[in-house]
């Protein structure tokens, strides 16, 4: 199964603690960080980034083939 990371920008506030706990797939991009891969086979740490986010800015959904 693969997975979609969905990052909303716009709501980020850039604490970086997406990069903290997962570094793997997850770079400051100036003030504020991006996915490195925003489709993926295995969830890992994306997910403790997801719950880390304080602005709830980021989302991963089941993508649908």
């Amino acid at each position: 199964m693969k997975y979609l990371i969905k990052h909303d920008r716009e709501a980020c506030i850039g604490c970086g603690a997406c990069v903290a706990v997962c570094p793997d797939n997850w770079k400051m991009n100036g003030d504020k960080p991006d996915p490195v891969k925003t489709e993926v086979d295995e969830i890992g740490c994306t997910k403790q980034a997801a719950e880390q986010c304080p602005v709830d800015a980021i989302k991963i959904e089941e993508k649908n083939e």
